[in-house]
């Protein structure tokens, strides 16, 4: 979660209270005040100072900021702004005068980063076999080379429209036998493929199932059987699918026939190939699986709290803060958890705390030192209530660590100055050495690293402007090592386009990256924090800890080198912030929605809070918090039984999920 460090950086800026003389500065000018560039251009701005008469000002200075969203490029002491990634820079110049205490200024400058120009055409399904007489509709997206996506418009052709047909739209038409190359381009990008169209000897078509009864968010696999005379299967016949409801609801089918419905009813899904149909019915009911909750055990702290790690004896937890440390927490009873300890270090936040898998050792990481340096802590928890800093490593990430993850004697961790992965040898806990470092391929400017997680010898980065990055680290897939990662697959999606209610509440340049991800089974659960550029009763460029915004996606990665984005958990009253996963259920933390617990059982497909897959939402508002009667929910952590939530206002819940209550008619 980055709110609060901005909120410590934006305190950091402003100049120590005096009394203020009459204010000379009546506005300030940057010129250009609106300019677009593309990923990895510069551009130098200009600020002047006026008074109320419209007059220069003599001896104004200038200090130069970016406000809102600041991840996708930066701007140097002189006004030079670094282009890094899409997105929008609201760029502000500040205009003091030496020795003279005044309120200053501000003027702003909105800097609009462009992709680079469409390399490649992306078509997500090509054909190279087709039937006569039958039609497919295509979609076909452009990218730049570094993956990021474009809006261009394709244009699309047929070498013989006799053979196959294509329109403007991608849908394409198989008119008579033979061979013709089908291209799309978009610039001077293209992509072309061969499509061979065989004679249509399909004389009976069928859909199995025939007709299903299943709940709201279980998926159906429908598979289409065609034959011929013989009642022989004819390949190549790819039907164009389609569902309706019989009433109301709502339900979809991909061009793979998986089938899922939002909401109960009765549905008919229909393939169509050329003139022959065939069709199938699904009776949908609620899922109801809502469950209740119980407060087992409550500890409110002092400070905003982050971070939750449980020490594997299952009788100690540790609470990072948004301060300057961390608290150790006996929770053998928990119904009574109990500060034992803490461990105070020079930081404005200490945002993560983790042990090592045998408990004896861990790390805590620190950002704002007074010093500059601030890296990790190393820390002895042999004695789990009063854990002791016994270390530190700070050579390569004075810059700030924002989080880690300690893996088989190896720390992962995220450079805030470079937006790189390195990896730290801990395996003698007292002498900690770099053994790694990892980057995607970006300009710094535009290059973040927020999280990391690592389980089976993969690591999985949330890595901000550039999507989720799975590297092999010791699993083999690749030849990976610690010492030597190896990227298994990268997948981007266009956080400005998915947000654009965002900026319908805040304005331009507001905040969003992808900021967390876990792996479980086929799937990675990926998270995306979000806030607006300005909360209301803000000014430009205001950030405060208002409405928080933000999507799970569900990434199926069964074909490491096609992963698809194919559901999603959106809450309307917050965003995704941590997330954890056991068994076929998953945690989050949700902001001021507080704690979400979401059944994902079987196959995921579409929008999962309308279909109904949450078990529980619990409000972790306190009327005693730090600011009373609302959640700022940081994440989860099941164990046993019991699920253990970090809330930034209110420190620390411990809860219990009852079983299901029977549906009575």
């Amino acid at each position: 979660m980055l709110m609060p460090c901005w909120l410590v950086l934006l305190a950091a800026q402003q100049p120590a209270q005096q009394p203020l003389l009459p204010q000379p500065i009546a506005r300030v000018d940057v010129r250009p005040a609106a300019y677009a560039l593309k990923v990895g251009d510069t551009l130098r701005l200009n600020a002047a100072a006026y008074d109320s008469a419209g007059k220069p000002v003599d001896g104004a200075v200038f200090a130069w900021f970016t406000s809102g969203g600041f991840f996708e490029g930066r701007v140097d002491s002189t006004g030079l702004v670094s282009a890094g990634a899409t997105g929008t820079l609201n760029v502000s110049a500040v205009a003091r005068i030496p020795g003279r205490p005044i309120k200053p200024t501000i003027g702003i400058a909105r800097i609009t980063v462009l992709p680079l120009p469409a390399a490649k055409v992306v078509i997500a399904s090509k054909p190279t076999r087709m039937l006569v007489g039958t039609s497919l509709v295509l979609a076909a997206e452009p990218y730049a080379a570094n993956d990021d996506r474009r809006y261009d418009p394709v244009a699309w052709k047929s070498t013989r429209p006799t053979v196959v047909d294509v329109n403007p739209f991608g849908r394409l038409s198989a008119r008579s036998p033979g061979q013709a190359t089908v291209s799309v381009s978009s610039g001077t990008a293209t992509d072309r493929w061969t499509i061979t169209v065989v004679p249509n000897t399909v004389t009976r078509v069928a859909l199995a199932p025939g007709d299903a009864a299943v709940r709201t968010g279980d998926v159906v696999r429908f598979a289409f059987i065609a034959t011929d005379a013989a009642r022989r299967p004819v390949t190549d016949a790819h039907p164009e699918w389609s569902v309706a409801p019989v009433g109301g609801g709502y339900a979809t089918v991909d061009d793979e026939g998986a089938f899922v419905a939002n909401e109960a009813g009765s549905y008919r899904v229909v393939a169509a190939l050329g003139s022959r149909t065939a069709e199938a019915f699904v009776r949908v009911a609620p899922r109801n699986i809502t469950r209740p909750s119980t407060i087992v055990g409550r500890l409110p702290l002092k400070l905003p709290a982050a971070e939750l790690w449980l020490h594997p004896d299952g009788k100690h937890a540790y609470i990072s803060t948004i301060g300057d440390r961390i608290y150790a927490v006996d929770i053998a009873d928990p119904s009574r958890p109990a500060i034992t300890d803490s461990v105070v270090v020079d930081a404005r936040i200490v945002n993560d705390v983790m042990t090592t898998e045998d408990g004896k050792f861990g790390v805590m990481t620190r950002e704002g030192a007074s010093t500059r340096k601030n890296g990790i802590v190393i820390l002895s928890f042999e004695d789990p209530a009063h854990p002791k800093p016994i270390a530190e490593f700070t050579e390569t990430v004075t810059g700030g660590v924002h989080s880690t993850y300690v893996y088989r004697g190896y720390v992962y961790l995220t450079d805030d100055a470079t937006g790189s992965m390195r990896v730290i040898d801990i395996r003698d806990p007292y002498h900690p050495k770099q053994v790694a470092r990892w980057q995607v391929e970006r300009p710094e400017a535009g290059r973040t690293l927020h999280d990391i997680d690592v389980r089976d010898g993969l690591a999985t980065l949330s890595y901000w402007n550039d999507g989720l990055v799975i590297l092999d680290v010791g699993n083999g897939m690749k030849g990976g090592s610690p010492e030597s990662p190896q990227l298994v697959v990268q997948f981007k999606y266009d956080l400005n386009a998915l947000y654009k209610k965002v900026e319908l509440a805040g304005g331009p340049g507001f905040i969003r990256g992808t900021h967390t991800a876990w792996r479980h089974g086929r799937y990675v659960f990926v998270g995306d924090e979000v806030f607006p550029a300005r909360q209301p009763g803000g000014g430009a460029g205001v950030i405060g800890l208002g409405r928080a915004y933000g999507r799970l996606h569900v990434i199926d990665i069964a074909d490491l080198g096609h992963p698809k984005d194919v559901a999603w958990f959106e809450p309307e009253d917050g965003g995704s912030h941590n997330v954890w996963v056991a068994g076929d259920t998953l945690y989050l933390g949700d902001y001021q929605g507080g704690l979400r617990v979401v059944d994902i059982a079987g196959e995921l497909r579409g929008d999962l809070l309308a279909q109904g897959r949450e078990y529980a939402h619990i409000h972790t508002g306190d009327k005693d918090g730090l600011t009373p009667n609302t959640a700022n929910a940081w994440g989860a952590i099941y164990r046993d039984g019991l699920i253990y939530v970090p809330d930034i206002n209110s420190g620390l819940w411990i809860v219990k999920l009852e079983p299901s209550q029977p549906v009575i008619p």
